[in-house]
């Protein structure tokens, strides 16, 4: 029965995604009939740009940055047996930050991306070096050394604010993520994001055991230590990706999973793929509200806005049961 039940919750979710795309692109102040899309007889031409070179890869990049968040968030959670950690609990979004700050600075704006993911990568894995300790890894270890070089790297973004003049607002603008730029040269790098993905799921029956904790873990023969890279390696890998092309966006990553763990239960096998759909339905619905009605105002803003009293409630409703 319950097969049945994720199943059917997997195959809503899916068409859901679909829709929230195809409603994306068809809304926005200038509105594109459903009936031109579906029937293939798109007349005018300013409608057809709009659509395939504007909307289109801006919405499909929104729903792959949603659903690679929200697998990095799993992969935390799982990683600190914690619902409230997110992606950027390693302090990927501080390095992503400190790499752009640095290259539009230098005047290298073409390489934002580039440094976006090098900074996110090189932020996971020095925390991974500072936490590590006789080749044993402790997540609270690991969590409290993210969140110095967190807070450190907060810091070099802060000086290089300081500094940076009339490209402030660049900075600005990506440390408060968007879409604005996505264009069919990045869902390439963002379909990359659901290999981890592939990845976790294939471990799933190590991260169910994985969630009741270590002692467990030992005694049915799986090795922590090598599960615990495992997930931090997929958290950066996908963080990074996802920094590289939208910037810093919150709350997807951090309720995505949360929400599906209270529909579909804990199981890995089902907590993955579902979490993958929330994330990707939830950014695309942003995104569309961000670039219809609130003159595009960057998503990451709308996520919070939105995200914050909605995450609340949640965790009343929790508290409750």
């Amino acid at each position: 029965m319950n097969t049945i039940r994720n199943s059917l919750i997997l195959i809503g979710l899916s068409c859901a995604v679909i829709i929230a795309i195809l409603l994306s692109v068809i809304t926005g102040p200038v509105e594109i009939s459903l009936m031109e899309i579906l029937t293939g007889g798109m007349q005018d031409t300013t409608h057809t740009q709009i659509l395939f070179d504007i909307r289109l890869p801006r919405a499909i990049a929104a729903a792959l940055v949603g659903a690679g968040l929200a697998c990095a968030g799993a992969a935390m959670q799982t990683l600190f047996r914690n619902d409230l950690a997110d992606p950027y609990t390693l302090g990927t979004s501080a390095g992503g930050a400190v790499g752009v700050s640095l290259a539009i600075i230098t005047g290298a704006v073409l390489l934002v991306p580039v440094a976006a993911f090098g900074g996110a990568i090189g932020s996971a894995f020095l925390v991974y070096l500072l936490a590590a300790q006789k080749r044993r890894l402790s997540t609270g270890n690991l969590l409290l050394t993210g969140i110095a070089v967190s807070m450190f790297f907060s810091s070099v973004v802060s000086v290089c604010l300081v500094f940076s003049g009339k490209n402030m607002h660049q900075i600005m603008f990506w440390l408060m993520g968007g879409l604005w730029n996505a264009s069919w040269a990045d869902i390439p790098l963002l379909l990359i994001t659901l290999i981890p993905a592939g990845i976790l799921a294939l471990f799933s029956r190590d991260l169910n055991i994985m969630s009741c904790g270590e002692a467990e873990t030992r005694t049915l023969g799986i090795d922590p230590e090598k599960t615990k890279l495992l997930l931090l390696a997929v958290s950066a890998g996908i963080t990074g990706l996802v920094v590289s092309v939208s910037g810093s966006i919150g709350f997807i990553g951090l309720v995505s999973p949360h929400i599906m763990r209270m529909i579909t239960g804990p199981d890995h096998r089902v907590l993955i793929p579902a979490s993958l759909g929330c994330g990707a339905l939830l950014l695309v619905c942003a995104d569309t509200i961000s670039r219809t009605w609130l003159g595009d105002l960057p998503v990451g803003i709308v996520t919070a806005f939105f995200g914050a009293p909605f995450f609340l409630m949640l965790i009343r409703r929790r508290s409750d049961i």
